[in-house]
């Protein structure tokens, strides 16, 4: 008897391997392209193997992940009576390599998967949920040829009760039918294009997270949203549940290891105020994670239990001592920098190989001295803010950009909801930013206040870059190669939403050999980090008179754009990590205040320069130059700016100035507006000459031999700015640099 069960055991293992075989043989990746390293540990077997919602966590469930059947028919098309030979593997999206397909899928045409699953027999009885991380982006799912509903939005999970529509015995079926218009409907999309070429790149259709079903009971927990309350040492906590009567109870322990911390009860959709006395604070440097276990009882019966995690930290605004309005962490000021990033990826498009390579991209970030990164108009998988919870990594969340027209900005709504209580159990998150330059933008202070109604605990961007509307907590401008800031404000705090984008294509690492770009290219890593660390060398200055955070782009390449901290394969960092690090670590270091030496626009009304836009004569820039001749106009001088004195739109223009000194500054700035080249003399010796434009007042040291240019009592500044074509401005003042003993520190 024991030898022929074993007998029976072996053919089950071989019968098994065999299946296994078949399915690998089935599927293999798209060749065309480059790939990650951790793309030859993908398979069916292995794809994406981890349970998907850290925060929640169930002991019983089945992951749905691997080959699924799959067919391609036109839109109106009904459900294929006979699924194509072709397999897809799940979680990759179509257009990707690892999907085994790569397929680019047009407005016109509609995707269809279906796979079996055998329920297991502890599971008979219950209510099973069949749960989707995300889907791009019009989802119907069926089972057992029955509709069990639709959703729209492609990047939220969601969920079905299926209990109903399955069968008591043998293998279920599941058929999913997703339609996804991409860039030509009317749905966020992010950077999701067809025609992918520049900052756009290749979209995304069907299931690109993990799918798995659960079993659960009819009374069970539908979620929680968990809010840290750090000043008054509690965590306030609601449990929303499903089936429940009224008799129903909920129990919330708060764990450090293996220790009960804390406890508290309380019921279903109210409320909880779990104490959480000297409590460990969460933060970049220091990122301790409690545990959490929510327990459900209902007539004193014990239905449901689930476990979590939560960080205790609070995001705020702090004025320092010179009354300057910044970003506090636990109210502590810091300085926020690190990368935009997009959340590409060549092998699997928006779903990362594996989830080490989702950790691995968040270890380089930590490694190159961020403290922070911008999640650039796409919502990931849970497991990413997982690391970013668990490594140390502030979070600034984009909602996903679409178009604008009537229909978009239905979903636009729904899913801007959506994102958020999809997102707020998670401490690296501290700000929601709703729009990207003006990507589809309408109606922003109504949805800066509807995220704050939502989810008060945490600050709002209204849109990063250029289209401020002058709502919500931060003021956010974009300059590359930069960097530039926004003048300080009484009620919001100066962030830099983008700057930098240092390109360095390196060949056996492109997307495409030819047509890579960069906003600013360097050949070798000498050059690019020289570059990238003059770069965080100029946030210093503009710290010191405001400016509270830092975006760099981008933490990799995408595609053909190559302005990458990293290759797009992720096999090289492009910078000098040593050097890379060590200027990141500068920015949180005590930063000096400064003095106002010779006032500008951005400081003082009504300052006269006299000016001319003829060419005059070579020595214009002299100190005993005779400028009587020339106009008087007031700063500054342009068509774009924040205080345009006198409208100037020729190609170029001359300006000059004298001003008194009572002494020399030890340690000058000039403080400047171009756009675009400037030549700027002092005293009649060029002591600078800019190239590019900035887009707002920028700091330029005076190294130590120009800095013996100025002298006491009389002297001259003289400019010429030269303009290409778009908007223009020139104006300049002198700031010094002064030694402070209070400071800022990286918490």
């Amino acid at each position: 008897m024991k030898a022929r069960s074993i007998f029976i055991l072996v053919l089950f293992a071989i019968s098994s391997f065999k299946c296994i075989a078949v399915e690998s043989s089935a599927w293999k990746p798209v060749s065309g392209h480059i790939m990650t390293r951790w793309a030859k540990y993908v398979s069916p077997s292995n794809a994406h193997p981890e349970y998907p919602r850290p925060t929640m966590v169930r002991g019983e469930w089945m992951n749905l992940n691997g080959l699924w059947d799959f067919a391609i028919t036109k839109k109106q098309d009904s459900m294929p009576t006979v699924f194509e030979k072709s397999k897809i593997l799940v979680p990759y999206p179509v257009e990707s390599a690892l999907s085994g397909v790569g397929h680019i899928v047009e407005p016109d045409e509609r995707v269809w998967y279906r796979r079996t699953f055998l329920l297991p027999r502890t599971w008979i009885g219950r209510r099973i949920l069949l749960n989707f991380g995300a889907v791009d982006w019009d989802t119907t799912v069926y089972v057992n040829g029955k509709e069990i509903g639709r959703h729209t939005g492609g990047y939220d999970p969601f969920f079905f009760d299926i209990s109903n529509a399955l069968k008591t015995t043998g293998a279920q079926e599941i058929v999913v039918s997703v339609w996804d218009p991409t860039d030509r409907g009317g749905q966020p999309h992010g950077k999701q294009v067809l025609n992918p070429g520049g900052i756009m790149y290749t979209g995304t259709t069907g299931i690109w997270q993990t799918v798995w079903i659960e079993p659960v009971a009819k009374e069970h927990i539908l979620s929680y949203k968990a809010v840290p309350d750090v000043d008054n040492c509690l965590l306030r906590i609601t449990v929303n549940a499903e089936g429940v009567g009224k008799s129903a109870r909920v129990k919330v322990q708060a764990l450090s290891g293996e220790h009960i911390v804390s406890n508290a009860y309380g019921t279903p959709g109210a409320e909880i105020m779990l104490p959480m006395k000297n409590a460990i604070l969460w933060s970049p440097s220091h990122p301790y994670l409690y545990g959490i276990k929510i327990v459900l009882v209902d007539n004193g019966k014990q239905t449901d239990s689930v476990k979590g995690y939560f960080g205790m930290r609070k995001i705020s605004i702090k004025k320092d001592e010179s009354g300057i309005n910044r970003l506090a962490l636990n109210n502590k000021i810091l300085f926020e920098y690190g990368p935009l990033d997009q959340g590409f990826w060549p092998d699997g498009i928006y779903t990362a190989p594996t989830d080490n390579a989702l950790r691995y991209d968040i270890e380089v970030m930590k490694k190159l001295g961020c403290n922070m990164m911008r999640k650039h108009v796409k919502v990931e998988p849970e497991r990413l803010y997982y690391w970013a919870d668990k490594l140390g990594l502030l979070i600034w969340q984009d909602m996903p950009a679409g178009s604008n027209p009537p229909e978009m900005r239905s979903n636009f709504e729904s899913e801007l909801v959506r994102m958020v209580k999809y997102l707020e159990n998670h401490p690296s998150v501290v700000m929601w930013i709703i729009f990207n330059e003006g990507w589809g933008q309408y109606d922003t202070p109504r949805l800066v206040n509807m995220v704050k109604k939502i989810d008060p605990s945490r600050l709002v961007s209204n849109a990063s870059g250029w289209s401020d509307t002058r709502c919500g907590d931060v003021i956010d401008v974009h300059s590359y190669p930069g960097p530039a800031m926004a003048p300080a404000e009484p009620n919001r705090v100066s962030v830099l939403g983008e700057f930098g984008g240092i390109g360095r294509p390196i060949k056996g690492h492109l997307w495409k050999e030819d047509g890579s770009w960069g906003y600013v290219s360097f050949k070798n890593a000498e050059e690019a980090t020289d570059m990238y660390v003059g770069l965080l060398a100029k946030l210093k200055p503009l710290i010191s008179k405001g400016l509270s955070a830092a975006v760099y782009t981008q933490t990799t390449d995408v595609e053909v754009e190559v302005n990458g901290l990293m290759t797009y394969d992720r096999e090289e960092i492009k910078f000098d990590a040593k050097r890379a690090a060590e200027a990141a670590a500068r920015l949180y270091e005590p930063s000096q205040p400064f003095r106002v030496v010779v006032p500008c626009a951005e400081q003082q009304a009504g300052i006269i320069w006299r000016y001319t836009t003829t060419t005059p004569p070579s020595r214009w820039q002299e100190v005993d130059f005779d400028d009587s001749l020339w106009q008087e106009g007031e700063a500054s001088f342009g068509t774009v700016g924040p205080r345009i004195g006198t409208r100037w739109e020729t190609s170029d223009i001359w300006i000059r100035r004298r001003f008194d000194l009572d002494s020399v500054p030890s340690h000058p700035y000039l403080n400047v507006f171009h756009d675009e080249d400037a030549e700027i003399y002092i005293n009649g010796v060029l002591a600078a000459e800019l190239k590019g434009y900035t887009t707002s007042y920028v700091l330029y040291n005076l190294d130590s031999s120009k800095t013996s240019l100025l002298h006491k009592g009389h002297n001259t500044i003289a400019i010429h700015c030269h303009q290409t074509g778009g908007g223009q401005n020139i104006d300049c003042g002198i700031l010094e640099s002064m030694p402070s003993e209070k400071h800022q520190r990286n918490n």
